[in-house]
């Protein structure tokens, strides 16, 4: 390998690529920034990846924890990870792993500001005057070193290497009860933490298929197994076709210097479990002579390690408190999930004890920048929490609405050429980032930063037919979703209502809204956001009872997909954009030269499945009013 490593320069180097990696470099890169993501190994991902397999879960919780009702409560994540997932629901019915891995590619590679680097690990950090200047990563493949300048620096590797190789301080294992006031703490300190898991997929086949475990596989009894396997824990029926997330170990070790030996134990561990089902005492009651196993990962599906220590130490009361924070930049819902470190071996301990957080909370931009390196951030499962609160963030659709906001706030400071730690003082820098995530469907909670170029407010506007609670003014809202139920945002902290401009079914297709300024406005583009039935479930999952929850394979039946975009100046109108087959929430028209109106509308042809049109937003840039 080369001792003098190649110098690449960029405004953000992102580290890590998964749930909260991919969506932060894509944020940063369209928000101007000149963005290298580098990603330790060969697929994007994460945990979600063809290389581990869970299912990316967030603030809409499930079974009992679950949050969703229709037009009521809409706590599915949007910005980024909606798009990614709607984008799998329709390019990947088959549910495969590998084509995931492959839209995630697709979507690093074909954004223009974003250099993707495969099988390539931050190795080291240097730094100066509690700053990074560089740092240094090594591709074994190629025989390759790289020394990465940039402005900021974002951790999302989830064990924290960047950081940690930055001297930026961390947390680890479970801190006491009165280290933060927490009533779900330990008595007593430790160094324990949350264990791994190996999942596993089987497949039917029309014979019999017999399975002979490994000398080494575990073996375990009924009763070692009575409320895991015998029991529906985390309220998910047992499956042969995809398992288990309780089959967790490691959590009493150092889940990264000890990751060999956690993964030999798991094999060994999902192993045994599998030979219980096929020739266990119980094998007839499981009626698996006909299943084999067609996969098992090798990767850890790692929970906890390294928490870093930031502006801000996010705690049990904030989340069930739902307190709210000036510089929120996203929000989350999970439950406090805390398992015993033992996992498996603990079989007399539930595998989880889930307490219910009332309402969605807030994520603040300072658990996201260390408190002592100044271009320092992190999203994922290293954000700055402790150890309760993070059995609520860690979950990754929450990693992933904190990877935009960071990767938005990461762009923001590049622009500003100010230090990321500088962010949180500065209110117009905050309007920027929070501004910038509303534009792109994030949702935050209480949040109204308007737009400043955007002309739709000072239009008048008018629909061919509006059901009540859903006029056509609704698109003004920021909201963009129904939030007010029992269990979604504070009260004090939205608004109720549908947020959405609803047609009148009676008068069919085509149907259309209409804008009316009383002057020409010049536009620049114009962005829209339908609605996607956030109240549900919407994730890839390889468990076919959690997919039976979905409509999967296929666009979701509330979203407009044909509709055309026409404008006048005078009298005439003209068409500007013509869309057929579209199956996404949000779909951002820019035009290729500024364009002068008077008049805008919308006209929907065709929904894919319901009887009537809804369009929750609608934003269109104009140069008066920049």
């Amino acid at each position: 390998m080369p001792t003098e490593p190649q110098t690449l320069r960029c405004d953000v180097l992102v580290a890590g690529g998964g749930p909260a990696g991919v969506p932060c470099a894509l944020a940063a890169a369209r928000n101007g920034a000149r963005v290298i993501l580098c990603q330790d190994r060969p697929v994007l991902g994460g945990n979600a990846s063809s290389e581990v397999r869970m299912h990316i879960v967030g603030a809409n919780g499930t079974g009992k924890f679950d949050r969703g009702e229709e037009l009521v409560t809409e706590a599915r994540e949007g910005g980024i990870i909606e798009e990614i997932r709607l984008e799998n629901t329709v390019k990947n019915p088959q549910r495969s792993a590998s084509v995931f891995d492959l839209i995630l590619y697709d979507l690093c590679r074909s954004e223009p500001n974003l250099d993707l680097m495969l099988n390539t690990s931050v190795v080291r950090a240097e730094t100066e005057d509690s700053k990074i200047t560089a740092a240094i990563a090594v591709r074994q493949s190629t025989e390759d070193r790289f020394r990465i300048e940039a402005a900021s620096f974002v951790d999302c590797t989830g064990d924290g290497r960047l950081g940690a190789e930055a001297g930026a301080a961390f947390m680890e294992g479970r801190e006491a009860v009165g280290t933060f006031g927490e009533k779900l703490a330990q008595p007593e300190a430790d160094n324990q933490r949350l264990g791994s898991t190996i999942l596993l997929q089987a497949r039917k086949h029309d014979r019999e298929m017999p399975f002979e475990a490994p000398s080494w596989a575990r073996e375990f009894s009924r009763e070692e197994l009575r409320l895991r396997l015998y029991a529906t824990p985390g309220e998910e029926e047992p499956t042969h076709e995809y398992g288990y997330w309780w089959a967790e170990w490691g959590g009493t070790l150092d889940t990264i210097k000890d990751n060999e030996i956690i993964r030999d134990e798991l094999l060994a561990v999902t192993l045994g479990i599998w030979n219980h089902i096929k020739n266990g005492p119980a094998a007839d009651d499981f009626q698996a002579q006909n299943w084999a196993l067609d996969w098992i990962g090798f990767l850890p599906g790692k929970r906890e390690s390294r928490r870093f220590i930031g502006q801000h130490i996010l705690t049990e009361q904030d989340v069930l408190t739902s307190q709210p924070f000036p510089d929120a930049i996203a929000y989350g819902g999970w439950s406090l999930d805390l398992h015993p470190p033992e996992g498996i071996d603990a079989p007399d301990i539930e595998p989880c004890v889930q307490t219910p957080v009332p309402k969605l909370y807030d994520i603040p931009l300072r658990c996201c920048i260390a408190r002592d390196v100044s271009n320092l951030l992190f999203a994922g499962r290293n954000i700055s929490a402790s150890h309760v609160a993070f059995s609520t963030t860690r979950v990754m659709a929450t990693c992933a609405t904190v990877g935009q906001g960071v990767g938005t706030a990461a762009a923001i400071a590049a622009k500003r050429e100010i230090l990321p730690a500088e962010l949180p003082e500065s209110a117009s820098a905050l309007a920027d980032i929070q501004r910038s995530l509303l534009r792109d469907d994030a949702y935050l909670i209480g949040r109204n930063v308007m737009a400043e170029n955007d002309a739709v407010p000072h239009a008048e506007i008018t629909a061919s037919s509006e059901q009540e609670n859903g006029s056509a003014v609704l698109v003004c809202s920021s909201q963009s979703r129904s939030i007010h139920g029992q269990s979604g945002a504070p009260g004090d902290r939205c608004e109720a209502g549908l947020h959405r401009w609803i047609s009148d079914p009676e008068e069919g297709f085509p149907a259309s809204i209409s804008l009316q300024w009383p002057n020409n406005i010049t536009i620049t583009e114009i962005n829209l956001v339908f609605d996607t039935g956030m109240h549900r479930h919407l994730t890839l999952s390889h468990h076919d009872g959690y997919t039976s929850k979905m409509i999967w394979g296929q666009p979701q039946p509330e979203t407009v997909s044909d509709y055309s975009i026409e404008v006048r100046e005078k009298e005439e109108w003209e068409t500007l954009v013509e869309v057929t087959d579209n199956y996404q929430r949000q779909r951002r028209h820019h035009l290729s030269a500024p364009k002068a109106v008077r008049g805008l509308r919308i006209i929907v042809r065709a929904t894919n499945g319901i009887d009537h049109a809804r369009i929750m937003s609608l934003q269109v840039n104009a140069l008066e009013f920049g």
